[in-house]
């Protein structure tokens, strides 16, 4: 079953915000994911404390940086099942994790976080690896 959405509402808005797409479909998160040029990050939210007290945070925090994906897209786990369930297909080869966040390039995965590197942390420190990962595979924003 899933969450009510009037409770998870705040919790979308945490991210579409700061312009991240919400992926509500397994059709959207596969248009989303067939540019194979750039880089794409897909986030999976979720309602847990973690994706409240780090993740999500943390994500506003790393799109600050000079290097940045060029296209954000979200889906939320506990709500957008079949969208969730098929973004977790471009990253099958680790467990289902929420929170958790998947960088692409090219249309290869290059980066995944788990909710297990996310949990005790602060939102300074998630996103500091965040960008990292930015850094290493993204070019400068505009450019």
């Amino acid at each position: 079953m899933a969450y009510d959405t009037a409770m998870i509402q705040p919790m979308r808005d945490d991210l579409t915000r700061i312009g991240v797409q919400e992926l509500l479909t397994a059709a959207d998160v596969d248009g989303f994911l067939s540019a194979r040029s750039g880089t794409t990050m897909i986030v999976v939210n979720s309602v847990c404390g973690c994706a409240a007290g780090m993740a999500r945070p943390a994500v506003r925090l790393a799109l600050g940086n000079e290097r940045r994906p060029d296209r954000i897209g979200s889906v939320f786990a506990g709500q957008d099942l079949e969208a969730t369930t098929r973004a977790r297909s471009y990253f099958a080869q680790y467990p289902p994790s929420s929170p958790s966040l998947a960088l692409f390039k090219d249309g290869q995965l290059v980066y995944f976080l788990p909710r297990h590197r996310i949990e005790g942390r602060n939102a300074e420190g998630v996103a500091a690896e965040i960008m990292k990962a930015f850094d290493a595979h993204c070019a400068p924003a505009g450019g």
